[in-house]
């Protein structure tokens, strides 16, 4: 069986992540990452070992791409067809009538939101991405709660499957960045956020509320760490300096070395409003990081009874969640609770499992009973 993955080829987080880590777990002569132009994703993609063809797209309006996409389809006798993403989608959605293959595509986000700050732009993006539905043989949801969205936008759950994201557990990460590097003091309370500067992952809402702990907190440095890079960030800089917090918030914008910035944070949080299966959140729990994080997507099947489940765009729940999280430290209860964090992730997300639902669900499309 020979499986295409398509992928615009822009991703630089958990997407990127995700394809590259699944893809490593099967046969290299079965699956071929196909993205439509070059970067991160595809650089690391090859250097993993990954059979990729990048399509040398120049924009997303390139049209010469479909035609490619059909062609290599072809050669290829792709027996399923397996998108990620809007671009993917779409391009997919134009040529699968004509190919002997299946279609699946993982919802990796909620489709309403995903264009949420792109105005009218953005509301002709999310309509055409949600006639592409229409198309799909299966979907594989990260979430319950995305496939329950999924089927209020019409599509019959015979046709979603919910497959939680999974991670390796056995890495050895080589990096060795310290508090040190960053210029953050040993004895500082370090809260990390590893999330894209976009509108959805409530980073306003997180510097309101760590200013408020820096207020209340006095015998203890508060020092707020964000990973990553968008067009927010502008106004999250500003944020930053209103709120008098320039000496407590360090932008780091695109790093290779997230596992070490984990182990030398005290937590790790996110206070995203819409999201799907986090790997950030994962791979904190690696490093036997405590996590905060908000109650959306499928945050709740990882942090519920080990971490702080939050309420979402509520700067009091960030607020408290941090007190609580510093105090938890000062008695020494801090440390166990990122080791039953560690513990309830190895087993319930594991990449081997995220691989074997997935070839199930394909040998299915192909070969239904």
């Amino acid at each position: 069986m020979k499986i295409m993955h398509v992928i615009s080829g822009g991703e630089t987080g958990g997407s990127k992540n995700h394809i590259i880590s699944l893809l490593k777990q099967f046969n290299v002569d079965d699956v071929l990452l196909v993205v439509m132009q070059e970067g991160l994703l595809s650089r690391e993609a090859k250097a993993a070992g990954v059979p990729t063809i990048v399509l040398g797209q120049t924009s997303r309006y390139d049209l010469k791409a479909r035609k490619k996409l059909k062609r290599l389809a072809e050669v290829q006798q792709a027996d399923v067809i397996h998108s990620h993403g809007a671009r993917a989608n779409l391009y997919v959605a134009t040529i699968i009538d004509r190919l002997d293959a299946k279609w699946v595509t993982t919802v990796h986000s909620d489709p309403i939101h995903d264009f949420m700050t792109d105005g009218l732009k953005g509301k002709l993006f999310t309509k055409i991405n949600l006639w592409t539905y229409s198309k799909v043989d299966h979907f594989f949801a990260v979430s319950e709660r995305f496939k329950d969205n999924l089927v209020e936008l019409g599509v019959s759950a015979d046709r979603i499957t919910t497959i939680l994201n999974g991670i390796e557990f056995d890495v050895v990460d080589a990096h060795t960045t310290t508090r040190d590097d960053l210029g953050i003091a040993d004895d500082a309370f370090v809260v990390t956020m590893v999330a894209r500067l976009h509108p959805i992952k409530g980073h306003h809402e997180l510097i309101e509320a760590v200013k408020q702990v820096v207020e209340r907190v006095l015998d203890q440095r508060i020092e707020l760490v964000l990973v990553g890079d968008g067009d927010e960030r502008p106004s999250i800089e500003e944020a930053v300096r209103e709120q008098g917090l320039v000496d407590h918030v360090h932008f780091l914008g695109f790093r290779d070395d997230i596992p070490a910035l984990y182990r030398l944070s005290d937590v790790a949080i996110l206070t995203s409003h819409s999201e799907s299966f986090p790997l950030a959140l994962l791979e904190a729990a690696r490093e036997k990081t405590p996590l905060i994080a908000t109650d959306v997507g499928g945050i709740r099947q990882l942090v519920e009874d080990y971490g702080w489940l939050i309420e979402p765009q509520s700067v009091s729940a960030i607020e408290k969640s941090i007190m609580e999280a510093v105090e938890a430290k000062k008695d020494g209860r801090l440390e166990p609770i990122g080791m039953k964090q560690y513990e309830h992730a190895q087993a319930s997300f594991s990449l081997e499992q995220l691989a074997n639902q997935t070839k199930e669900t394909y040998m299915k499309e192909v070969s239904p009973s």
